[in-house]
């Protein structure tokens, strides 16, 4: 893995915007070269995210997604699952998402719906959780001896933060779209997703497939932490690549193609 430069800030220091935007750029920087490295090696790389309501999970993989290919990095968070998704082995409609080669699939939220939200609002019976616990660790040891590389995030989030989130939402007309239905539950239930959340991990944080937890009250700290975090699972290198040169443009057929734009529809400048 390049080198990369570390935060000159003091921890648990809150993170100034400056900062971060720096720092952001940089470990961007190095998702391109992992891209081109993935691409080059034909690596199938697939990363959970998992959390509570409001821990920042869409902010992370934002910043994660934002400056490489979405044919690399696909991000898959699947709606409610269809009458017909209902009747199907459970773990399928999240296999057919699974990376090819030269993909790096990234769950928004992921199977371990069944270990969290289905569990606590009753989406599921006692024993189809109890079941999913048992075979999770031999599915994903299954997924990883296939070759492709397993990395699982939990987004730890504190009980006062989570408020202050929700409340924030609530009033702001630029993010209410956020508080869903679902929401409101997650605060109400804190203890009992906080028990689901045990019972997961002491049945899924395993040797070859662990929980990798981050503290995301400080959003800005939690994305470096957890974009650094990511690159540092994944030996890569500056894949070969060939010299780039721009051609000149041809002047066959040449005319005067702005003059035709004249009387076409244009939208009002307004800005």
């Amino acid at each position: 893995m390049a080198n990369q430069k570390q935060l000159s800030v003091t921890a648990g220091e809150k993170l100034k915007r400056k900062v971060y935007e720096e720092h952001l750029r940089n470990l961007q920087a190095e998702l391109c070269t992992l891209q081109e490295w993935v691409k080059y090696k034909g690596l199938r790389i697939m990363v959970v995210f998992e959390g509570r309501d409001g821990a920042g999970k869409g902010g992370t993989i934002k910043a994660i997604t934002e400056r490489v290919s979405p044919r690399v990095f696909r991000v898959v968070a699947l709606p409610a699952p269809s009458d017909r998704e209902k009747t199907q082995m459970y773990m399928q409609r999240y296999a057919e998402h699974f990376p090819a080669a030269g993909e790096i699939v990234i769950f928004d939220r992921s199977w371990y719906n069944r270990a969290g939200v289905e569990y606590v609002m009753g989406f599921c019976t006692k024993q189809e959780h109890d079941r999913f616990l048992d075979l999770c660790p031999v599915i994903e040891k299954f997924i990883i001896e296939s070759g492709i590389m397993l990395f699982k995030f939990w987004l730890e989030v504190s009980n006062e933060e989570q408020e202050r989130r929700f409340r924030a939402r609530r009033d702001d007309p630029l993010r209410q779209w956020k508080l869903s239905k679902m929401d409101l539950p997650a605060r109400s239930r804190w203890y009992n997703y906080s028990r689901a959340r045990d019972l997961m991990m002491d049945a899924t944080d395993t040797e070859i497939s662990p929980w990798n937890i981050v503290r995301s009250d400080d959003k800005r700290r939690a994305r470096l932490n957890c974009i650094s975090y990511l690159l540092s699972l994944v030996p890569y290198k500056q894949a070969p690549r060939e010299q780039v040169t721009l051609p000149k443009r041809s002047t066959k057929g040449a005319y005067d193609d702005q003059a035709t734009m004249k009387n076409r529809r244009f939208i009002p400048e307004k800005y």
